[in-house]
């Protein structure tokens, strides 16, 4: 059979983090674990080091849960956050609400109380219009909160935003659940180590990405408190997110996060975004709809703009009815893609409004 690739090698697109390939690095670190036999299911010498470099980190008492995927990390982290009449607060563009096909509800069995929002970030205030009831028997109880860090919008919440959030939440009895997808993305753009707005801002559980920042696949469940990670191996295996050869997860995630690769696969996305943003701002037709503070610019484009364009490159509309697109970056981005990209998105429009 041909090792010759199925697909235009040099192909760039800006749909989505996910679109691009893996790490060197992180192919590396999988072919170097690939040798010899390992225990299975999590007792293998890369899942321990993993904790150490978790530890690193987060700090000491500090646990990761590997699992496949983030869909899986994040109904994971709520189910034991949650007892079956429990309910999550969360945006109304929350991946778990949007982007999950209903997982949350119908595998962890929980109810979301979604909240609209401008940017994808909750207050203290928007969580009140849903954190009420307790004690109702007809309500779902609302006992834990989603944030997104960085936000389906690609907006950050800052450190002090983060403590409040926990504070407030803690306060009512609720705990805090953090959907770090693009955590990486977040921490480049604010300059703070990982725990300055996870574990030092009161977060409880962590879901921590790693395939939107070049892994092959994988992503961690990261608990703070060694006692309420007491029953997420029993939920893992429930959840079928326990890999049997759990060392290909772990190693890419100490690929990941041992030195800096984390650091600079997510400042670079981040400053492709905003060379794009600089390249297209006061475009004429153009509106851009959202700030850009991590790897995602979000425009609005007049009519039928954005099909054209996809003939060359591919990308997602965010609200087709108002013609709002995403544009997203990753760590293989390159200048080039970039200004290839933002002179075929002028060339277009100053065709379509001659």
């Amino acid at each position: 059979m041909s090792s010759a690739p199925l697909h235009e090698t040099g192909r760039r697109s800006f749909a989505s983090d996910n679109y691009s390939g893996v790490h060197p690095e992180v192919l590396e670190a999988v072919a170097g674990a690939n040798g010899g036999h390992q225990t299975s299911y999590g007792e293998d010498a890369y899942t321990g080091r993993l904790q150490e470099v978790m530890a690193g980190h987060f700090g000491p008492g500090t646990v990761a849960y590997p699992v496949f995927n983030g869909t899986g990390a994040n109904v994971t982290s709520l189910m034991s956050l949650l007892p079956r009449w429990g309910a999550v607060v969360c945006a109304a563009t929350a991946h778990i609400n949007v982007d999950e096909n209903g997982a949350p509800e119908r595998v962890g069995g929980m109810k979301l109380l979604a909240v609209p929002t401008g940017d994808g970030k909750l207050t203290p205030e928007l969580i009140d219009r849903e954190a009420w009831g307790w004690g109702d028997e007809h309500r779902a109880q609302p006992l834990a909160v989603s944030i997104t860090q960085s936000t389906e919008l690609g907006t950050l919440y800052t450190v002090d935003q983060v403590r409040a959030i926990a504070d407030h939440v803690h306060g009512l009895g609720m705990k805090l659940h953090m959907d770090g997808a693009r955590l990486s993305n977040a921490a480049a753009a604010l300059g703070v180590p990982l725990r300055g707005f996870t574990r030092d801002a009161g977060v409880d559980v962590l879901s921590l990405g790693g395939t939107k920042n070049g892994l092959m696949f994988g992503v961690a469940v990261v608990v703070f408190d060694p006692q309420a990670a007491a029953e997420l191996k029993y939920l893992r295996k429930m959840n079928m997110q326990l890999a049997s050869k759990m060392r290909f997860i772990s190693a890419q995630l100490v690929a990941l996060y041992e030195g800096d690769l984390w650091l600079r696969s997510a400042s670079h996305a981040n400053a492709m975004a905003a060379r794009l943003r600089a390249a297209v701002e006061g475009t004429r037709g153009i509106t851009l709809t959202q700030p850009t503070e991590a790897n995602a610019v979000f425009a609005a484009l007049p009519p039928g703009t954005a099909d054209r364009l996809r003939e060359k490159f591919r990308f997602y509309d965010w609200d087709a009815a108002r013609g709002e697109v995403r544009w997203m970056c990753s760590f293989d981005t390159t200048e080039e893609d970039v200004d290839s990209f933002a002179e075929a998105i002028r060339e277009e429009l100053a065709g379509s409004l001659r």
